[in-house]
């Protein structure tokens, strides 16, 4: 996965990459030069004497040092160049594929997981691929490079490297192997955090009207701490490392000095020729060790590609078509033909054998119990989900066919739980219309009753509104949702529950500033307030996922049973009228 991820995904940097790789190839030759002109100033200069020859090599030593200096500060600065590229894309790459995930696969990965992804796991790879760019190019050339400098200085104290360098590598990867597990496990208790802190910010006002802070401050407490406990384990391991690695460094020095010392006191060998060696056995060393730490930061790495690519390859169950459809003529006719939904392995279907329509000009209002399809029903318009089974139609034509575009500029839906973004009053209505001026702005608010409550802040138009607009009440945030549709002025208006949180007086007069606005338009009505939706055109009464009546108010109450237990439910002897109300409850009786 992540050889997959990273090949994919760097194949646009290639030329920078090979750049980087000529930078660090040019810089770690000089690097691995630079000793050998130390032994010959110790050996030849020093040992005779002669200024004149220290004064030139030293001179050249300095010229090679330099291009070592800017070889080094080009690659880093083309290789972070490189990586920070390589990480927008990816996160651009899996916020786009985010954007057209329908609500079944946002709800398979859990937000706090898409969080996760798209931040600290995309942060892991491009590290990786900074420090591969830094390191990992550089580690394989300096070690062959020492070796063969090292036998070039003497072949003699060769089989020292044979040595040292197996034990560094061995010792460290045995370290390596049992952290592997800790960096999966890792990532898994940060998406568990993740997902309790935005739980709990998010039902703040719930946890503190229950009086649950005890109870839920213990919950992130075991998460954090689980997190931490891996998080050490993992710390533990990586301790060692560098104890291992400066071990092995000290007791190769030690070793080299050893032998050297007595090729030296021999003859067959120059001071100076064995500083280089001893240089030169500490650089294989340190590219050892580089490229062992590059090993340790590639199993996180791994997970995280991992998870990333699980994302990326995950295709939305609402497909885009082959062949986008756009309608001649815009009539805003929507019409449920067997429409069915089910989720994947669910025994029952949530919505079967959904047949209506709704025309402009008209309102079609959906009643029924909690659990009986209402949201899901209206989510298949505007296709927040496809349906399973039969066909939605606008202006004649499937949803699964028509131009996104197309659909999404001429249905707008109010959700059961409006949202608002962070930034003002004026930001979140243009959401609907970037164009709209502030006169069409204040139109909005006046027909959804909003207009007063923002008159009354300071800013007005202007005033802020947080993340999830949790500075304004229910009801607020519910009118302001409702403007932002009516800015937007769509063909079909798609209202689930959207008046939930308003009182009845603010209810009516809302309705009643509704109907000139969307005269020739199609709406479509969640409620559970029959009062509501009593002088509907049509009402369509959902049981279990299946309409049960379809009909006006007059029409159900005579003839649908589950209409007649709605309506017996809710009105009472002085807002129904004693004598129809006990009419009523006869009727559901007899019908039961």
């Amino acid at each position: 996965m992540l050889i997959r991820l990273l090949r994919e995904r760097l194949r646009p940097y290639t030329r920078p990459l090979l750049v980087v790789v000529a930078l660090q190839l040019l810089g770690t030759m000089a690097s691995l030069y630079l000793p050998s002109l130390n032994a010959r100033i110790i050996d030849q200069g020093i040992a005779r004497g002669d200024t004149g020859y220290i004064v030139t090599v030293g001179a050249w030593m300095l010229l090679v040092a330099l291009v070592q200096i800017v070889c080094s500060v080009a690659a880093v600065y083309v290789g972070s160049q490189t990586a920070m590229g390589f990480g927008r894309d990816v996160r651009g790459a899996l916020f786009h594929r985010v954007g057209e995930f329908s609500a079944r696969e946002v709800n398979r990965f859990g937000a706090p997981s898409l969080i996760t992804r798209g931040t600290n796991d995309v942060q892991q790879v491009q590290m990786l691929v900074l420090l591969s760019c830094t390191m990992l190019v550089t580690a394989p050339i300096m070690c062959f490079g020492g070796v063969i400098m090292a036998l070039q200085e003497d072949a003699q104290l060769s089989w020292l490297v044979l040595v040292c360098v197996p034990v560094l590598a061995l010792s460290i990867g045995a370290v390596i192997v049992r952290m592997v597990p800790g960096f999966r496990s890792m990532q898994t208790r940060i998406d568990d955090v993740n997902r309790i802190l935005r739980e709990q910010i998010t039902g703040i006002r719930v946890v503190r009207a229950f009086v649950r802070e005890p109870e839920e401050t213990a919950r992130f407490a075991r998460a954090n701490t689980d997190l931490t406990d891996v998080a050490l384990r993992v710390g533990r391991l990586q301790a060692r490392i560098f104890p291992i690695v400066m071990l092995v460094l000290n007791i190769s020095s030690v070793a080299v000095l050893w032998f050297g010392a007595g090729r030296i006191d021999t003859g067959q060998m120059q001071v100076g020729a064995l500083t280089a060696f001893l240089t030169y056995l500490t650089q294989i060393l340190m590219a050892v060790m580089m490229a062992t730490f590059m090993v340790m930061m590639i199993p996180r790495a791994a997970v995280c590609a991992e998870r990333i690519n699980e994302v990326l390859d995950t295709e939305s169950s609402v497909a885009l078509p082959e062949t986008p459809v756009v309608p001649q003529v815009a009539t805003g006719v929507l019409e449920l033909r067997g429409a069915g939904f089910a989720y994947p392995g669910a025994a029952e279907p949530v919505l079967r054998d959904v047949t209506f329509t709704a025309r402009p000009g008209t309102t079609t209002a959906i009643v029924g119990s909690t659990g009986a399809g209402k949201t899901t029903l209206l989510g298949l318009v505007p296709r927040l989900f496809d349906a399973t089974g039969g066909a939605v139609l606008v202006d004649g034509t499937d949803v699964r066919e028509l131009d996104p575009e197309y659909l999404w500029g001429r249905v707008g839906i109010v959700p059961q739980k409006p949202y608002l973004f962070s930034g003002t009053v004026a930001s979140n209505l243009r959401y609907g219309n970037p164009d709209a001026t502030d006169d069409q702005l204040w139109a909005a608010l006046e027909v959804a009753q909003g207009a007063d409550f923002v008159r009354a802040m300071p800013e007005g138009l202007d005033a802020p509104i947080t993340q999830g607009g949790t500075n304004v009440s229910g009801g607020q945030r519910q009118r302001l949702a409702i403007a932002r549709l009516l800015v937007r002025a769509p063909q079909v208006y798609l209202f689930d529950d959207s008046f939930s949180a308003l009182d009845l007086a603010t209810d009516a007069r809302l309705r009643a500033a509704l109907r000139p606005v969307t005269k020739t338009a199609t709406v479509l009505v969640v409620a559970q307030r029959v009062a509501s939706i009593r002088d509907a055109d049509q009402i369509v009464v959902l049981d279990d996922g299946a309409v049960v009546g379809i009909g006006t108010h007059d029409e159900l109450l005579a003839g649908c049973p589950t209409y007649v237990e709605i309506v017996a439910s809710q009105f009472s002897a002085e807002e129904f009228g004693a004598e129809e109300l006990g009419a009523v409850r006869i009727s559901a009786e007899e019908m039961a």
